[in-house]
């Protein structure tokens, strides 16, 4: 495999880093400005509202520009941003800085996949995209810890500058090292939108939007399941997170993989038909430290695996609108995130943390009908194709 994509995936791990960084510095963030705790959570919120809706705006408009430039412009956006958060003034500025590296980041992550998966044979596609989402899981997992080190020892400007100043690095790097890609043809919009008329690839970004419910009705909450399953400690907990990292991190390569090694619609069904049977047994692995910790990397690895075999998927089955299939499948990707969070929270009040991973497991059994749903439709669609013309 081409060793420039590990390039891309770094470039992705400080992109994606940017996202969750607040998370573990928001009590230091509303102290300083003067305002709400609940105030400063917005800085989320706005990031994920805005990240799944300028993706695909942002690719139209930016659809006749070869892709190296692109990606170099995102890149400056993307630090633009990140210096504007180092010296906010106030929450407004900071939401707005927020916003700009939303529209950047989203941008940079469906570039890198699009521009990885045409640097390798078509037999290592999904193993290269793999690779950009160990990047992103990566800086998912570790941007809260991050923040929190950083912020606490420097203040909370210190995370966005350390960002702004490896943006500076990577970009040097894609300057040097990433040869030139000629934009792919594109469609109008409005013609790549009326892909999501047909079956095979409404159902195939359901499917994210489906297993990310699932999953973050428990992650989202995992911190207090843990606490009230296994009765842990803080420094115990921080064991949990980690190893759950690790093999989130591990799940990107591993799924691009097994896409390869089986197709990606064989991969689609197998990983979420295990990870149904994970988060199910989630609850029940809390007789045992070791068997809840078992599970939950197992849990954890097919959570990630899930990204290369879809966007390969998605690939073969709209390659006329690919780069759109792909920057609305992190949309999904988003909206499952919010949906999930949402709804475990509702779990909670009305019932216990305990329940969780099993409300979760009904949007799972969702997500793996609407695989069976698209993966049919699509060989159905072939078997029409083949039949003789009269």
């Amino acid at each position: 495999m081409n060793p420039k994509i590990y390039i891309l995936a770094m470039a992705c791990f400080v992109a994606g880093t940017v996202e969750l960084i607040v998370g573990g510095i928001l009590d230091l963030i509303s102290t300083d400005l003067g305002i709400s705790l609940s105030a400063s959570g917005q800085l989320i919120t706005i990031y994920s509202i805005i990240y799944a809706l300028s993706g695909p705006l942002l690719l139209t408009m930016t659809s006749r520009i070869e892709r190296k430039k692109l990606y170099l412009y995102a890149l400056f956006v993307f630090i633009i941003g990140n210096i504007v958060s180092t010296f906010s003034p106030n929450f407004s500025i900071l939401l707005l800085a927020r916003a700009l590296s939303a529209s950047s980041s989203s941008l940079i992550v469906v570039l890198s996949i699009t521009m990885a998966s045409q640097m390798v044979e078509p037999k290592y596609r999904a193993r290269a995209i793999g690779t950009i989402y160990m990047g992103v899981s990566g800086s998912l997992v570790l941007g809260v810890p991050l923040g929190m080190i950083l912020g606490n020892a420097y203040g909370w400007r210190a995370p966005f500058f350390m960002i702004s100043c490896l943006s500076v690095l990577a970009m040097i790097a894609i300057g040097r090292y990433i040869r030139k890609t000629p934009p792919v043809p594109s469609l109008p919009l409005r013609t790549q939108l009326k892909t999501l008329r047909n079956g095979k690839i409404i159902s195939a970004h359901l499917i994210s939007i489906f297993m990310l419910t699932g999953h973050l009705t428990l992650y989202a909450y995992l911190t207090p399941f843990l606490q009230e399953t296994l009765h842990i400690n803080t420094s115990l907990l921080s064991v949990f997170y980690f190893i759950f990292g690790i093999a989130a991190v591990a799940g990107g390569g591993i799924g691009g993989w097994v896409s390869d090694k089986f197709g990606s619609e064989r991969s689609i069904v197998m990983i979420v038909t295990v990870f149904g049977v994970m988060m199910f047994l989630m609850p029940l692995s809390t007789f045992s430290i070791y068997a809840c910790i078992v599970v939950m990397m197992i849990w954890s690895m097919l959570s990630w695996s899930i990204s290369p075999s879809l966007q390969s998927y998605l690939i073969q089955s709209a390659p006329e609108s690919a780069e759109i299939q792909q920057s609305l499948n992190n949309s999904a990707i988003h909206i499952g995130i919010a949906l999930g969070s949402g709804i475990g929270g509702v779990v909670i009040e009305r019932s216990s943390v305990y329940y969780n991973a099993w409300v979760g497991v009904i949007f799972v059994i969702l997500a793996l009908g609407c695989a069976v749903c698209s993966i049919k439709w699509k060989n159905r669609f072939r078997a029409e194709k083949s039949l003789p013309q009269s």
